[in-house]
């Protein structure tokens, strides 16, 4: 079975107002657009049309697990669908965040109930027992802070800011240039005294601000741009320590458990496990758990690379990523029918062209740009025919 689906736009303030809009052929939104959601998430579930009623994805699965998600999704992951497709459209940047591991955020889910922490509490950190691995394929020119840089390189850049106020905070990563060293320098910015953030923040923008230099041209812009942002915000400084990566359309950055990352700007497809987990680390009025945080953090450094697509025919392209929830690929269409195997549950989004999808010799569904549509996991297979791009959300069980 294959539906149309209605998805819900997510108005965070740092979205853009033209991106998703442009998407699905609009004019500029009255207020921010951020994320484009295409799932079962019980925060913004899709909606389909089943029987001349509109039902949410969330109760169609529940209802009949076997039948929207197929009998091996089914068993694996349960009544729920296991991934959420997203548009996302930064038009400024998100908080610097991580993600738990699948044994952090039971362990973490579990005492927050017991303790009794309401789940809509502004301190809450774990909102259910899932991890949250992401990737992000870029649609746009994208910037990210993803990953902590080469310790080597982060002090020649601290060391050509040459900021006093950071003595201190610096002094474990120059004695110990590791793992070790990191950990208790980003420990060290973190927990600043508040009366001495601001100078601290201050005195590293004007030192970003200052010409001259042999490089991180950038990462100096960017921390300027952050502290306009949010200032006196540690986070500005923090950020100094990870990777700057720029993707062109089509390459793609995954973030696995304790990646510490900020999505900055740029319009991308992403795809994640269903979960509301963030450990969040600062470019936010939001609450920052700094303990928990240091709990779940991955203080392995060096360069990120981006994924690039790996070809599976002359029609697909897949982002390998090593999670169970999710596999994202391209079916590139250029006039001639397609075939595809059902995967599990899959959700095909179309950002180019016309294209029509039908399964197992049923009427077939006319998508355009924008248009998303939902292909239940007991369908055995799919043909897809016209002119266009499609991203294909499924998952990704071996």
């Amino acid at each position: 079975m294959i539906d149309l689906l209605s998805c819900k736009v997510m108005p965070y303030a740092w979205g853009s107002r033209t991106a998703i809009a442009g998407l699905r052929g609009l004019g500029a939104s009255a207020g921010p657009e951020a994320e484009l959601w295409m799932g079962a998430h019980p925060l913004g579930p899709s909606k389909v049309n089943r029987g001349g009623r509109e039902r949410s994805l969330t109760d169609l699965v529940a209802e009949d697990p076997a039948r929207e998600m197929g009998h091996r999704a089914r068993d694996a992951f349960g009544a729920r669908l296991p991934f959420l497709l997203k548009v996302l459209a930064a038009a400024q940047p998100l908080s610097l965040q991580a993600h738990p591991t699948e044994a952090q955020a039971r362990a973490g889910y579990a005492d927050e109930e017991n303790r009794g922490v309401p789940l809509d509490a502004p301190n809450r950190n774990y909102k259910d027992p899932c991890h949250k691995p992401e990737l992000i394929c870029a649609l746009t020119p994208f910037d990210a802070l993803c990953g902590f840089r080469r310790v080597e390189d982060t002090l020649r850049l601290f060391d050509e800011l040459g900021v006093r106020e950071l003595a201190a905070v610096l002094t474990p990563l120059r004695r110990s240039p590791d793992q070790t060293g990191l950990a208790e320098t980003f420990r060290a910015i973190m927990t600043t005294p508040q009366a001495a953030r601001a100078a601290m923040v201050d005195a590293t923008v004007a030192a970003c601000l200052r010409p001259g230099g042999t490089g991180f041209e950038r990462e100096r812009a960017w921390a300027v741009k952050l502290a306009g942002l949010y200032p006196g915000d540690v986070g500005v400084v923090s950020a100094l320590l990870l990777n700057l990566v720029h993707l062109s359309p089509g390459e793609a950055i995954f973030m696995g458990a304790g990646n510490l990352h900020a999505y900055l700007e740029g319009v991308g497809i992403e795809i994640m496990a269903s979960s509301d987990n963030v450990l969040r680390g600062g470019l936010t009025p939001k609450h920052v758990d700094v303990p928990e945080l240091m709990n779940v953090l991955d203080f392995t450094y060096g360069p990120m690379t981006p994924v690039r697509p790996r070809e599976v025919d002359a029609v697909e392209n897949v982002y390998d990523a090593p999670v169970r929830e999710f596999r994202l690929s391209t079916l590139r269409m250029a006039g001639a029918p397609s075939m595809r195997e059902t995967l599990g549950p899959e959700i095909l989004l179309c950002t180019e062209g016309s294209l029509h999808v039908g399964a197992e010799g049923k009427t077939s569904l006319e998508i355009k740009k924008g248009d998303s549509v939902f292909v239940s996991g007991s369908a055995r297979h799919y043909t897809v025919q016209g002119d266009g791009l499609l991203y294909r959300a499924t998952t990704n069980l071996a």
